[in-house]
């Protein structure tokens, strides 16, 4: 059964935090807080625990398109072809926010992305998960639980969201209570910037 962890994002306590990263380092899945809805989330550079995720969410791992939570944009030339001034100012302003920036891959991804042309960059404006990259030294791949309620389509309940995944991850992490929109995803790949889903974040940072 996965372990539920309380952490506050006023002042994530750093034992807890070295607790949710030596599970990660592990192969382990957590769900986390974000700035925007719970993210399910695994090490970026871990395979078997990216297949994992893949197999939860019913899809082949080549065909996942899943978001890289980074702490800030120091590490973007790790995944990311070099970008002009203009697309570099856009992210400035955006992030960290509830933002997913869809950005050229480069020849440096994680062997699981080998093939991808394109990669979505997150710099979530929340302290535990931004406590969490950091502690971990790389990003963690992170997809959004959504709900099968067709109401209320992302659980906001942490307590809720462990009675259901608490036998399918690790570590279930109580942040408080979690936002009900998702990120809105901006594809920066292209000549023009295009809005491919409007959500949590403000579109006229364009």
């Amino acid at each position: 059964m996965a372990q539920y962890i309380k952490i506050y994002e006023e002042n994530p306590n750093p034992k807890e935090i070295k607790r949710v990263v030596d599970t990660l380092r592990k192969g382990g899945l957590v769900i986390y807080p974000t700035d925007t809805v719970y993210g399910l989330g695994c090490d970026i550079t871990n395979t078997k625990a990216l297949e994992r995720i893949a197999r939860i969410k019913g899809i082949k791992l080549a065909k996942a398109n899943w978001s890289f939570i980074c702490a800030d944009l120091s590490n973007l030339s790790d995944y990311v072809r070099q970008i002009d001034t203009a697309t570099f100012k856009i992210l400035k302003r955006a992030l960290p926010g509830p933002y997913t920036f869809i950005l050229p891959g480069n020849n440096k991804l994680p062997k699981a992305f080998k093939k991808k042309k394109t990669v979505g960059i997150r710099v979530p404006d929340n302290n535990i998960a931004h406590a969490i990259v950091v502690a971990l030294g790389n990003p963690i791949v992170s997809t959004s639980i959504r709900d099968e309620d067709e109401f209320l389509e992302y659980t906001t309940d942490p307590e809720l969201i462990f009675e259901k995944w608490k036998n399918i991850v690790d570590i279930v992490i109580d942040g408080g209570y979690g936002g009900n929109m998702a990120s809105t995803v901006i594809d920066l790949s292209q000549d023009e910037p295009e809005v491919v889903r409007e959500g949590k974040g403000d579109w006229d940072i364009l």
